[in-house]
């Protein structure tokens, strides 16, 4: 079987679902397990929808539940030919008991509560799908992964449980292509043991189709995307970038850890122990070759990639009095940066200071200069950029550094790194 992820601007409305259907005909007579993201920007209103319940705004909670049934049911409207589909009796089913929840649940817990109600984006997409592909003659099924993927009780970045997963897909998913072509499951979600939802994190379903071929043994991975492959820059930023026909699972993964946005840090990790393609293909020309990511590192150094984090603050922390930076001191400061739970994007120390560069919208100043503030003194500059180029030469580092201020740089063998004022 092949495993097909569609985020959610494959499937933002009608003619989008369309197309994943023209897609998948493209591969009759094969076995699909098809991921799916929610629809266009339903996480986004899914998340209003927690805050608005989180502050008891009944008002605002209503309103955008509303928004979202009619956005959905315009989609609906425009997919299918006879409004007596069960479809519309299913997805109204949602919305009512994500309405009730106003009245019947009293939060106490944030994070439980946003997975309970974010996860209904992605059933709400794949059972939707689910029924067109049925309307179209796809022998398709729908399946949970409430009741596939098993999580911690880690809500919002559940982690998985991976012997139970295997297991859960062995007695059903797998067994199931006996009567069937295709499932739909749902990217992002989980289930605990105690059978409550989770989510994997923002941008999980990458993940998830990670987690299916691994538990499958899968023959590859797509991931279908707006762009004809994995670029060595963002197109929203910078002209003529170059595809990546074929990278390394090792460049993947570095390539992730610096911020390319393309695919989900976590998703390379199960491909890579099972030799498992990842094809990262254009919904727009499903034909095209799009890049292969794979084991071979021959072709990682051919192109040189980069990748810009903006926002960003630089801390130096130094000792009050002077003192040495020693292994002492760092085990101190990595210590209060956890307390913070502080992300770092870049780190450096010299005798009397240590430097780190965080995601400006992602910290507390005023929380990290009062962790310090009994023995080391801080300074911090905002607004900075992050530039990081994988295989770089002169010319690139002077394209990207030209006319800017650098206030930090490393370099290794294969990659360069620069905070620039923004």
């Amino acid at each position: 079987m092949k495993v097909f992820k569609f985020g959610g601007a494959s499937v933002r409305d009608a003619e989008s679902i369309q197309n994943v259907a023209k897609i998948v005909s493209l591969y009759k007579g094969e076995k699909l397990g098809i991921v799916i993201s929610a629809m266009g920007k339903t996480t986004n209103a899914m998340e209003a929808i927690v805050d608005s319940l989180w502050n008891k705004n009944s008002v605002e909670f209503h309103r955008l539940i509303q928004e979202r049934r009619t956005f959905h049911t315009s989609i609906m409207d425009a997919l299918f030919q006879d409004s007596t589909n069960s479809i519309y009796q299913k997805i109204g089913g949602e919305f009512d008991a994500l309405t009730d929840m106003f009245e019947n649940r009293v939060p106490d817990n944030y994070d439980f509560e946003y997975d309970q109600i974010v996860s209904i984006g992605e059933g709400l997409s794949t059972q939707i799908v689910c029924a067109y592909l049925k309307q179209e003659g796809f022998l398709t099924h729908w399946s949970d992964a409430r009741k596939l993927i098993r999580t911690t009780n880690r809500y919002r970045e559940a982690e998985i449980d991976w012997e139970k997963t295997q297991s859960l897909f062995e007695a059903d998913f797998i067994s199931r292509f006996k009567d069937v072509d295709i499932q739909i499951t749902q990217g992002f979600i989980g289930h605990t043991s105690e059978g409550y939802t989770t989510t994997l994190g923002r941008e999980g379903s990458d993940f998830s189709a990670g987690v299916i071929a691994f538990c499958c043994d899968a023959q590859s991975v797509t991931i279908w995307k707006d762009v004809p492959g994995m670029l060595n820059a963002d197109p929203k930023s910078f002209e003529n970038t170059k595809k990546l026909d074929r990278i390394s699972f090792r460049e993947a993964i570095e390539l992730s850890y610096y911020g390319a946005s393309v695919i989900h840090p976590k998703t390379i990790k199960p491909l890579q122990n099972k030799g498992i393609s990842l094809y990262v293909k254009s919904f727009i020309d499903p034909q095209a070759e799009g890049t292969i990511i794979q084991a071979s590192t021959s072709s990682d150094h051919l192109i040189p990639s980069f990748i810009i984090k903006h926002d960003q603050i630089l801390f130096s922390i130094s000792p009050i009095d002077f003192s040495f930076l020693v292994e002492k001191n760092l085990s101190d400061i990595f210590d209060r940066l956890s307390k913070a739970n502080a992300k770092i994007n870049l780190m450096q120390n010299s005798a009397l200071n240590f430097s780190i560069l965080l995601d400006e919208q992602k910290v507390n100043t005023e929380e990290i200069l009062s962790l310090f503030e009994d023995s080391y003194r801080v300074k911090f500059n905002e607004g900075l950029k992050l530039i990081t180029i994988r295989h770089y030469d002169q010319k690139t580092i002077d394209m990207l550094t030209k006319d800017r201020e650098v206030l930090l740089q490393q370099k290794t063998r294969e990659t360069a790194r620069f905070i620039v004022k923004q």
